[in-house]
């Protein structure tokens, strides 16, 4: 047998499988559309599951359409020592978001079978599903389910914009499993680790394959109504004005300010603005807008949204206008479990990977694994800081490096069988 310590993946089956699975839902620029529950996230489920089952994986689903692997252990009583993340993209998304996290598991299990290696404890390779929330809304939805944040049924009834609700389509493309939620043979996992390409530009910027990911940045979005007068532009004096774009105007510099105020961990951004009526020669009576929130921090977070409400109510006044504030979403920050972070730490000193300390500034499935479960992250370069993108790239070499780390981290929480 293979001395532990010496132990690594095959980076070319990893990569090999990358782009068989990136064939399916492949867009004429590179990337993948394999939104969930289409008839693309059926063809790529099936595959997957198909790799499960040929490494000797027991497959199961849950009655949100998770999928789990595993692969026994030793010791009957040990509880699971998990990975994985999603294989549903973005419209124009590209080939390693979320899809690395669950192949890395694969080629940890296939590892371990290429070199006879048995685990104390079972592992567990799981793909969550609809993470993007592209089709169906909440984001991040059977990870959520299976942690208890979602309730199934409320997630079996949520609709696309045609009215196809979540359980038709998972009945149709034949994934709605009778696995209860969170559900999990031996009980809760003893550790989860989720793989994934960093989708931002630190690593790269510091030549480091390895971001030890210490926790996840919480968030609050919001929907914002500035309401003014319609008025003609020419007519009306300046001074008479209840312009609600130049309202809404300000008040997207106070949340890039606001944001700036809680460095290094604050982000403050507005993605979307809808202004009616809409026409060059009419003054805006009406202005709809997001914020986005995000901090390492509750009480970051908390002052950033009494600041925003301080600044808007000012900034509605000053213009004439009134604004109204709605709170759509709320993520709690995460901090990842020490123990796991650790692991993820120790597996990166002992195989010579060069590292740094990251915080995530995207959503996970581990944000939701880690209410249920000791948790951490393995982030690796991509291309520029560029995903949910076609054009989405990252080097063979850091995917497995990644990989490397997932893999002896997981060994470090099973155990390994004498």
């Amino acid at each position: 047998m293979t001395p532990i310590d010496s132990l690594r993946i095959d980076d070319n089956r990893l990569w090999q499988s990358l782009m068989a699975l990136a064939q399916i839902g492949a867009t004429p620029k590179g990337g993948v559309c394999r939104i969930a529950l289409t008839d693309e996230d059926k063809a790529g489920r099936d595959q997957v599951v198909q790799w499960f089952r040929d490494a000797g994986l027991q497959v199961r689903v849950d009655e949100v359409g998770n999928v789990f692997g595993r692969r026994p252990g030793t010791d009957p009583q040990a509880r699971a020592v998990a990975t994985g993340s999603h294989i549903d993209t973005q419209p124009t998304g590209g080939k390693f978001d979320g899809n690395y996290g669950v192949l890395a598991g694969l080629e940890v299990v296939r590892t371990l079978n290429s070199h006879g290696i048995q685990t104390v404890a079972p592992l567990e390779v799981a793909f969550w599903m609809n993470e993007e929330g592209t089709r169906f809304t909440p984001v991040m939805m059977g990870s959520g389910a299976f942690a208890g944040i979602f309730g199934a049924d409320h997630i079996r009834s949520q609709q696309d914009g045609a009215g196809l609700t979540v359980g038709e389509e998972l009945a149709r493309i034949g994934y709605l499993g009778d696995v209860a939620c969170g559900d999990v043979p031996g009980g809760a996992f003893a550790a989860y680790f989720e793989a994934h390409i960093e989708q931002g530009p630190v690593l790269e910027a510091y030549d480091k394959p390895i971001g030890i990911v210490s926790g996840a940045l919480g968030q609050q979005w919001y929907d914002v109504t500035v309401t003014g007068m319609d008025a003609h532009a020419g007519p009306t004096p300046m001074n008479l004005r209840h312009d609600a774009m130049l309202a809404a105007a300000r008040m997207v510099d106070a949340v890039n300010r606001i944001a700036l105020d809680q460095a290094p961990h604050g982000r403050g951004t507005v993605g979307h603005l809808q202004v009616l009526p809409n026409s060059r020669n009419v003054i805006p009576g009406q202005v709809k807008f997001s914020v986005d929130f995000r901090n390492l921090s509750q009480t970051g977070l908390d002052a950033m949204d009494a600041a925003m409400r301080t600044e808007f109510a000012r900034l509605a006044d000053q213009c004439q206008c009134q604004v109204e504030i709605t709170q759509v979403v709320r993520f709690a920050p995460c901090i990842f479990h020490p123990g796991c972070v650790a692991s993820v730490r120790g597996a990166a000193d002992r195989l010579g990977y060069a590292h740094m300390e990251v915080v995530s500034g995207a959503g996970h499935d581990a944000v939701y694994v880690h209410s249920v479960a000791p948790t951490a992250m393995i982030f690796v370069p991509c291309k520029d800081g560029i995903s949910h993108n076609e054009i989405e790239d990252a080097k063979s070499e850091h995917l497995a490096a990644g990989c490397n780390v997932l893999l002896h981290a997981m060994l470090a929480h099973a155990g390994v069988a004498a």
